[in-house]
């Protein structure tokens, strides 16, 4: 079994928090603002002073579970999925970061991965995360043994895919994989469900299995994370914790 690696080369250093009632699934990142996502609302904030500037509320076209999201090239876009119903189905939904003005969907339908929960892009290719679960959530004939990371084209036409090491899915057991981001390191960075942690891995230089490297203690609690990518000289990451419904801005050492 591979240990666990507390790094103190990544102990927090600077922390701002923001009190968002919102704040229970995601927050994305841009320059500006940051995007609180719920399971049917999007709502934008301003980074420098916490003032709300957009909103989006998906009810009425029966968004129910939006996951995380992540911001490129001046769209955002969001891990959307019927969870905790079966079939698993999941889309991905992108969104005018300006406006919010919903303008497009990919549908997976019923997804052959697994809960589309997270998404980012790599050298020009997507990553995505497919959550498993295990316990009563699970789909018929798998558990959470079966979470996996895809990758696909700008076509959304599948290249590889990796499953993550033992000691990462002990950690999400008995839910599965929320958030993932790639920092500019080259390292994927990733989260569970609830604990106040991130977890950083590789992809690996043969075989199937996601490399894993460091665990982050930190002040969030699971779910989508983001990687503040227009913060050049800073390692910047935002998270949540759902049960303080907070959005937290931390520089990370």
């Amino acid at each position: 079994m591979v240990p666990f690696v507390f790094s103190a080369a990544f102990a927090q250093s600077t922390i701002r928090e923001f009190q968002v009632e919102e704040a229970k699934q995601a927050v994305a990142v841009d320059a500006r603002h940051f995007y609180v996502i719920n399971n049917s609302t999007i709502r934008k904030y301003r980074k420098d002073s916490g003032e709300l500037v957009a909103t989006w509320d998906g009810t009425k076209q029966g968004i129910v579970h939006l996951n995380s999201g992540v911001v490129l090239k001046g769209k955002l876009y969001c891990a959307n999925s019927n969870y905790p119903d079966q079939p698993m189905t999941s889309s991905v939904e992108i969104f005018e970061v300006g406006t919010l003005r919903h303008t497009g969907t990919h549908s997976f339908g019923i997804a052959q991965h697994g809960s589309l929960t997270w998404l980012d892009q790599k050298d020009g290719y997507w990553y995505v995360g497919f959550a498993e679960y295990s316990g009563r959530q699970a789909s018929a004939g798998r558990d959470g043994r079966w979470t996996s990371l895809v990758k696909y084209d700008r076509h959304w036409r599948q290249l590889e895919a990796w499953v993550y090491p033992k000691n990462i899915l002990d950690r999400f057991a008995p839910m599965s994989n929320s958030g993932g981001t790639w920092g500019r390191d080259g390292l994927l960075y990733i989260t569970g469900h609830d604990h106040p942690e991130v977890y950083v891995l590789k992809l690996p230089a043969s075989g199937y299995t996601l490399d894993y490297l460091r665990t982050i203690p930190l002040p969030i609690a699971g779910q989508g994370i983001a990687l503040d990518r227009t913060e050049k000289n800073k390692r910047v990451l935002w998270g949540i914790h759902r049960a303080k419904r907070t959005v937290f801005r931390i520089e990370l050492e």
